[in-house]
């Protein structure tokens, strides 16, 4: 599909990103992309695969504004174009580009672990989140990992979930900072 105009940053209801874009799909001159990951996250039943939005609560979509902008406004799941005041900034396609080759244009990029001991982490969740550590062994059948770290001066071993680091160099690291959950 060929699309006139320029890229927008929409804004969609919380949650609601993908249904936003299946609504936009469906609009004559309208191509959406929507970046996603997938990746395995605690639950209380156990690890569980999700896909979440790369970027929560929005994803971006090419249409010509003169005359489609009150169309994609009002669509299902979106609740804006981002603007400030009466300045309707545009995301030049070269970003777009570069996203889709680094996340993928139509799947969700798969984060997995796929930990090794030397591996080089950051604690996500808990006591010590936000400390680097270095994998010293993996142990898949517990889902879980043994980490050396710097802890009060002395180096420590300690045993955390799989899900509880992430990965240096993994896309939700470069994307978010240590601000994401895990």
């Amino acid at each position: 599909m060929t699309s006139t105009g320029n890229w927008f940053c929409l804004r969609s209801r919380p949650k609601h990103e993908h249904i936003a874009a299946a609504h936009l799909r469906m609009m004559a001159g309208v191509e959406v992309f929507l970046p996603r990951v997938r990746f395995k996250r605690s639950t209380r039943q156990g690890l569980a695969w999700v896909t979440e939005a790369l970027f929560p609560n929005y994803l971006f979509a090419r249409f010509d504004w003169q005359q489609s902008l009150r169309q994609v406004q009002a669509a299902r799941g979106v609740a804006g174009v981002v603007h400030f005041g009466d300045r309707w900034p545009v995301v030049e396609t070269a970003v777009i580009v570069d996203l889709q080759s680094s996340v993928g244009a139509d799947e969700p990029y798969l984060i997995s672990a796929g930990l090794i001991s030397g591996d080089t982490v950051e604690i996500a969740e808990g006591a010590m989140r936000g400390l680097h550590a270095v994998v010293t062994r993996v142990m898949p059948s517990r889902e879980r990992v043994a980490v050396l770290m710097d802890f009060l001066g002395r180096q420590t071993t300690i045993e955390v979930s799989e899900s509880a680091v992430i990965k240096e160099g993994d896309v939700r690291t470069k994307a978010f900072g240590t601000d994401l959950p895990v």
